[in-house]
């Protein structure tokens, strides 16, 4: 009685129980870095809201919908670029926090 045992089957119980291979692991650590660049991105923007809402606004013309829009997507936009590469480290912080738990 001949019994072929695939060599691949064998290799996916053996890895069952062990870690994910190295690929899929930097891939979600590239999105654990996405995200916690994201989330210091919104928290900037929720500041600039914050400092925003507590100028007072100045002259003779009141801002209409649209610049006010215009500023909110300003912000948005200035919030990114501040959260991008080193930021204020508050996204560091979390990513030094959280890779440790990343499969």
């Amino acid at each position: 009685m001949n019994v072929y045992i695939d060599p691949q089957a064998t290799r996916a119980i053996t890895q069952s129980g062990s870690e994910p291979p190295a690929p899929a692991k930097s891939k979600n650590l590239k999105q654990l870095r996405q995200s916690t660049r994201d989330f210091e991105a919104m928290y900037i923007l929720e500041v600039y809201k914050s400092m925003r809402k507590n100028v007072p606004d100045g002259g003779l013309i009141k801002k209409s919908f649209s610049e006010k829009m215009y500023q909110e997507m300003l912000d948005m936009e200035m919030a990114k670029e501040a959260a991008a590469g080193d930021g204020m480290g508050i996204g560091e912080a979390m990513y030094d926090q959280l890779k440790d738990s990343v499969r």
